[in-house]
């Protein structure tokens, strides 16, 4: 089931600088770009590039990016979030209507929001409008409402003219959402560690018979979508409703199969393809697994697999990650939630435009072990500033990045894999504090040195502006709290969200990356025909 919400928008506003000129000595640096290569657009090579004998080697690098035509154009809800049903099991639905926690969800408008997750295959439906009645009195599952009477109502009432009612909470109930964190961290440790759960669990197809020793393979299910199909079309509100399957796991053999025979039954009649996606089992991960570029790259091999079996049977057909989180087993506490996690999330946010994955869903935007965005005390978590970050700066429309430099030199039977990834969009046209035109540069780097960057061709002699996001605090890379430009980001005492604001750099300045950092990058008034239109 899914429940999809539109928020508002709202965009910051910011000052520019006039643009001042290039250094000369960049002319020369600018004749390498032809030995250009794309940064995560296509397959980045290193680039031969001759030297003069005894030439030290420098660590400068010329970036420039095509604008004539974009190499991809995803969904305008590219970066989506879920809800997992443990907010209804666990009794946290009331503090949906927060006025903290909706100022925080409509910072990430627009988005979809996925009503889903593991107890989604046990979450009951009664027609009924009270089904305490029926039963004699309240039962466990007494606030499971049937859809008739709004499983996601409790105190937000969504209404077209006035968006979402907000509820204002006393503080006795924060205290009581306090306490009742501490019941449900519990709950969901037992129920990790034991495998046993309050009802029939049931996840992914593909894992059935490993939980319960039978298994559903790809042909059956797809017949089960197309009844499913015709089932709903006959019923006024469903009519058009869109269909996404078959959330798949991780693609390897097994579920490729199941894919395969699920594309060549159901393939038209679903509206989208859907997997799911997680990096590392979050009971051994460590800090600087974060950091490890043979992990950033585990999604693309995935991405990869997927599109080569729904290319077959639907070509074009349109592919969305339903459900991505950097670690497992409900995520690790002073990790998952931790400034390093953020180097994952922003990366699969470029490496999926890159790659033409119509929407990726954020699991979970609050209340779900240590992967969320928001923790259980409604404060922002690090992945919260970049996903603010990404929805005010990026656009839909995704640029190729070309980079000149001096590479290392690849050994026999090595991959070299790059530890500065650099990723290009149209800036985000809703953002009026940038004209149509302009570009949004997101860059991180996972050396432990700085980088300097030229900007050349199209970029050149435009002023930047940079958005440099840092941990904030004595933790580190563990840190939960960040900077932006060296200022904390904290929510306003009026619990509205702080204002975004850029440091403006000199046009024709090198950009200085910090080692291990992530920021964006605007590069304004570049009049890139990707941009200037819708």
């Amino acid at each position: 089931m899914r429940v999809l919400c539109a928020f508002p928008e709202a965009m910051p506003s910011s000052n520019s600088r006039p643009p001042a000129c290039l250094a000369p000595g960049a002319l020369y640096l600018a004749l390498l770009l032809h030995l250009s290569l794309s940064s995560q657009a296509g397959d980045r090579r290193p680039l031969p590039v001759d030297r003069a004998p005894g030439l030290k080697e420098k660590t400068l690098i010329l970036l420039d990016v095509s604008t004539k035509n974009p190499v991809r154009t995803v969904n305008e809800n590219f970066l989506s979030l879920q809800l997992d049903p443990s907010i209804i099991h666990d009794g946290w639905l009331d503090f949906l209507s927060s006025k903290r926690l909706v100022t925080l969800a409509r910072g990430l408008s627009p988005a979809f929001l996925r009503f889903g997750g593991k107890r989604t295959d046990f979450l009951q439906f009664q027609n009924l409008r009270n089904p305490a009645k029926s039963r004699g009195g309240p039962g466990p599952d007494y606030y499971l409402k049937n859809y008739e009477d709004d499983i996601v109502r409790s105190d937000v009432a969504l209404d077209k003219q006035k968006g979402c009612k907000i509820a204002q909470h006393p503080d006795v109930m924060l205290e009581l959402q306090r306490e009742k964190a501490a019941q449900m961290h519990l709950v969901l440790l037992k129920e990790q560690f034991s495998n046993t759960y309050s009802n029939l669990i049931l996840t992914e197809p593909n894992n059935y018979r490993t939980m319960h020793g039978r298994a559903v393979n790809g042909s059956q299910l797809g017949k089960d979508y197309i009844q499913l199909k015709s089932l709903l079309q006959p019923i006024r509100i469903y009519s058009r409703a869109s269909l996404y399957g078959p959330n798949i796991g991780r693609p390897r053999k097994n579920v490729i199969a199941l894919l395969d025979g699920f594309m060549k039954v159901a393939g038209s009649t679903v509206d989208a393809v859907t997997w799911q996606h997680c990096y590392i089992d979050g009971r051994v991960v460590k800090v600087m697994d974060f950091l490890k570029t043979r992990l950033l790259d585990t999604l693309s091999d995935q991405i990869r697999k997927i599109q080569k079996v729904v290319n077959t049977y639907t070509p074009g057909k349109k592919i969305w990650l339903e459900g991505v989180v950097t670690t497992s087993a409900g995520g690790t506490n002073n990790l998952s939630d931790s400034y390093a996690a953020g180097f994952l999330w922003l990366n699969t946010l470029g490496m999926l435009a890159n790659q033409g994955i119509d929407v990726v869903i954020r699991h979970s935007f609050f209340d779900h072990g240590y992967n969320h965005l928001v923790d259980q005390n409604f404060n922002p978590l690090p992945d919260y500033w970049l996903s603010l970050l990404y929805k005010r700066l990026i656009g839909p429309k995704v640029l190729a990045v070309h980079v000149a430099g001096l590479q290392r030199k690849p050994r026999p039977g090595r991959v070299i894999r790059d530890k500065l990834r650099i990723y290009a969009h149209c800036t985000n046209h809703h953002n009026h504090n940038y004209v149509r035109g302009s570009i949004t540069l997101f860059i991180i780097n996972l050396h432990r040195s700085r980088k300097k960057i030229k900007l050349a061709g199209t970029l050149r002699d435009k002023l930047v502006h940079q958005y440099l996001l840092q941990p904030y605090g004595q933790e580190g890379l563990k840190s939960k709290s960040v900077q932006l430009n060296g200022q904390p980001l904290v929510m306003v005492d009026d619990g509205t969200l702080p204002e975004l604001k850029p440091r403006p750099l000199r046009a024709g300045r090198t950009l200085v990356i910090p080692p291990v950092t992530m920021g964006f990058y605007v590069v304004k008034n570049v009049n890139a025909l990707a941009c200037r239109y819708r």
